[in-house]
C-alpha cells in the first residue's frame, strides 16, 4: 500500500516509520509513506497557509490555494488514491473500515487539517470522504492520520511477526479481545487462570471465546448482537453472565 499525507508537520507523521510495528513494516517494504506540506506550495515570503474566516469568529482557516496544490501534487504521485480528510464531521473509523480499506485500496491520501479547519471549498472539490476518530476535537489531523496509518499497516501482509495477531485483535470479529497473561503464574495474590496453563488447546480456545463475549457484554454491549450469536456462543455468554451475577 502507498500512503500519502498532506500535512503542515511532515516530520511528525514520518516519525511513525522509525520504530514499532509501523517502523518494521516500512523496513520490510509492506507499505510506503510520503508527505506533502502545503507551505511548499505558497508564493509569499512568509509561506502563509491560513487566514481569518469570513463572517468573523475565532481562529484561522487553512487557505484553498496551497492546500489544493498540495493535494493535487499528492494525487499526481498517487493517481488511484482516495482523498480522505480527517475531520470530526467524518464517518467514525472502525476495524471493519480499516480492513475494507486494506482489501480495496492500494493507494490512499490523508489530509490533516489545522487551526479551525480547512476552507469548505476544498472539501467540496478535492476531498472524497471524511473520517473521524470519534466525537472529540484535536488540535490538528496529524494524530488522527497517524492512528489510521498504524491501524491500516498492522493489517497488511508481513507487517506483524505473527499474522494471527491481527486476526485476534479487538474488533476483528466485532468482539473485544480476551484477557492476556504472562509469567510469573502468580504475583501479589493474583493467579493466571488454570485453563491457560493446562495445555488443553480446545479448552483454552473455548475459554478465550467466552472471555471475548463476556468482556464485550460488560464493556461494550453496543457491539454485541446476541441474536446473531451461534448456539455455543450463547451458552458461553450465559455461563459468563451467571458467574458474574453469582459473585455480586
Amino acid at each position: 500500500m502507498k500512503i500519502g499525507v498532506v500535512t503542515l508537520f511532515p516530520d511528525w507523521v514520518t516519525s511513525l516509520t522509525l520504530q514499532g510495528v509501523v517502523g518494521r513494516a516500512a523496513k520490510r517494504a509492506c507499505f510506503s509513506l510520503e508527505t506533502w506540506n502545503p507551505r511548499d506550495f505558497t508564493e509569499d515570503v512568509h509561506h502563509t497557509v491560513d487566514d481569518r474566516p469570513y463572517g468573523g469568529g475565532p481562529g484561522m482557516v487553512m487557505k484553498v490555494a496551497p492546500l489544493r496544490a498540495a493535494i493535487q501534487a499528492a494525487k499526481k504521485a498517487l493517481p488511484k488514491a482516495k482523498v480522505v480528510y480527517l475531520s470530526p464531521q467524518g464517518k467514525v473509523i472502525d476495524q471493519a473500515l480499516m480492513a475494507q480499506t486494506t482489501l480495496q485500496a492500494t493507494e490512499l491520501i490523508l489530509v490533516a487539517g489545522r487551526y479551525e479547519g480547512i476552507d469548505e471549498r476544498v472539501i467540496e472539490r478535492d476531498i472524497d470522504v471524511e473520517w473521524s476518530l470519534g466525537d472529540f476535537v484535536l488540535s490538528g489531523g496529524e494524530i488522527a492520520a497517524m492512528a489510521v496509518i498504524d491501524a491500516l499497516v498492522r493489517l497488511l501482509p508481513g507487517a506483524l511477526g505473527d499474522e494471527a495477531s491481527a486476526r485476534e485483535d479487538s474488533f476483528a470479529t466485532a468482539l473485544l479481545d480476551h484477557p492476556h497473561y504472562t509469567r510469573p503464574p502468580e504475583i501479589d495474590g493474583q493467579s493466571v487462570p488454570d485453563v491457560l496453563m493446562s495445555g488443553d488447546h480446545a479448552a483454552i480456545s473455548r475459554y478465550r471465546l467466552q472471555q471475548r463475549l463476556g468482556k464485550t457484554w460488560l464493556k461494550r454491549p453496543d457491539l454485541l448482537k446476541e441474536e446473531n450469536l451461534l448456539p455455543l456462543e450463547r451458552l458461553l455468554l450465559e455461563a459468563f453472565k451467571n458467574e458474574k451475577r453469582s459473585t455480586r
